[in-house]
């Protein structure tokens, strides 16, 4: 596919996804969000690619919400197609075997947000602002607002968000941990570049069966959540990776990971 309102950018084993139409703050829409379906699976199926960076093109946003004017007039048949298609790439984004980084460069509100939330982490600039302000325009988060935000920060703070339709910045996202670190904007991609280029360097199945256990665990019971970590441990003394990581460890070197 060709991209029209994203770039797609591959070196050492770093993915980097920009969402690129600063001048309307890149706001999304149905056809950025199949973009991006189409980018995600581009990524999975490369095996180069073993961490993905998420950001936004300028120094204003992230992503600014979903584009108004293309919704303004839009059925419920309309809505629900572009509603199932950002739920769908969403759960791969946060399903998939890859780690990924939300680096939040400005606003992220709306679908911003829940872009950010699909991910595994979530680094801010401090002039990033977080929000859904959907109730403000007769309607509620669609792309898994309403659920994957009071999973992380708890009940009564996503309640006042989603219900209240206001905005935090981001030293309060951090304190709420909706993101797990907050860096100044100049230092951003740097920041993130850092810890992708950490992850480039671990075994990438073992990665795969940690976040599958965690995702997939959190809404299971104590004890099928850690008989579905057992399974997942279990699978990583058949991989090649397990087997040098013990060895280098006992003769106290680093190891070489294959991804295998």
């Amino acid at each position: 596919m060709d991209y029209k309102n994203i770039l797609l950018e591959i070196s050492e084993g770093i993915a980097r996804i920009t969402f690129n139409r600063p001048k309307v703050l890149n706001a999304m829409s149905y056809e950025v969000m199949s973009e991006l379906a189409d980018a995600l699976k581009v990524c999975d199926r490369d095996d180069a690619v073993k961490v993905l960076v998420l950001t936004g093109a300028g120094e204003k946003a992230f992503v600014a919400g979903a584009d108004i004017s293309q919704m303004q007039n839009a059925t419920p048949v309309d809505i629900m197609k572009l509603m199932e298609l950002g739920q769908e790439t969403l759960r791969f984004l946060e399903t998939m075997g890859k780690p990924s980084i939300a680096a939040v460069n400005g606003f992220a509100l709306g679908g911003g947000t829940e872009i950010a939330l699909a991910c595994d982490i979530r680094i801010a600039a401090e002039n990033a602002m977080f929000g859904q302000p959907e109730i403000l325009i007769g309607i509620l988060p669609g792309w898994g607002g309403t659920q994957r935000l009071p999973r992380l920060v708890g009940m009564g703070i996503a309640k006042e968000l989603i219900l209240g339709g206001g905005q935090i910045s981001a030293q309060r996202a951090y304190e709420i941990g909706l993101v797990n670190k907050v860096v100044p904007l100049a230092q951003l991609m740097e920041e993130a570049g850092k810890m992708a280029g950490k992850f480039t360097t671990l075994p990438g199945f073992a990665l795969k069966m940690a976040k599958n256990s965690i995702n997939y665990g959190f809404d299971m019971s104590l004890d099928n959540a850690v008989k579905l970590e057992l399974g997942a441990i279990s699978q990583c003394f058949s991989t090649q990776d397990q087997k040098e990581g013990m060895k280098a460890f006992l003769e106290k070197r680093k190891p070489a990971f294959i991804g295998k």
